[in-house]
């Protein structure tokens, strides 16, 4: 019988398992939780957008706001039109006092997709 175990030695399924664990676990607030859990799925599949934008959310979520930044720059290494990544980074850069580099996001998050909040936070007429 083949080895259908991933790098980490667990099987696909249970890093979508855990990837749908840590959506929960941010949700219910507890962004650490939900970290530990995508550590895993992220170490497995390093170039899974959604997997790292979703620790980048548990970060910012957790106040770990230098680990936050990295991960929303590498979802949007890949995703330039990504709008919210750019608005949550733009949050990030915010929170750390980095008012123009988070303007810089935010009108980028709103050129992408005229949000509402995002057309807000850019500062842009609705």
């Amino acid at each position: 019988m083949p080895d259908t175990s991933g790098p980490t030695g667990r099987s696909p399924e249970t890093h979508v398992i855990d990837f749908r664990a840590a959506e929960q676990l941010l949700a219910a607030r507890d962004p650490r939780g939900a970290v530990k859990l995508l550590d895993g799925v992220i170490a497995a599949y390093p170039e899974n957008t959604a997997a790292r934008l979703l620790r980048a959310r548990a970060f910012f979520a957790a106040a770990q706001l230098r680990p936050a930044e990295l991960e929303f720059t590498i979802v949007l290494e890949r995703e330039p039109d990504n709008a919210f990544a750019h608005f949550a980074l733009a949050r990030t850069y915010e929170r750390q006092g980095r008012a123009d580099q988070a303007k810089r996001h935010f009108r980028l998050a709103a050129a992408l997709d005229p949000n509402p909040q995002y057309l807000k936070a850019a500062r842009f007429e609705s």
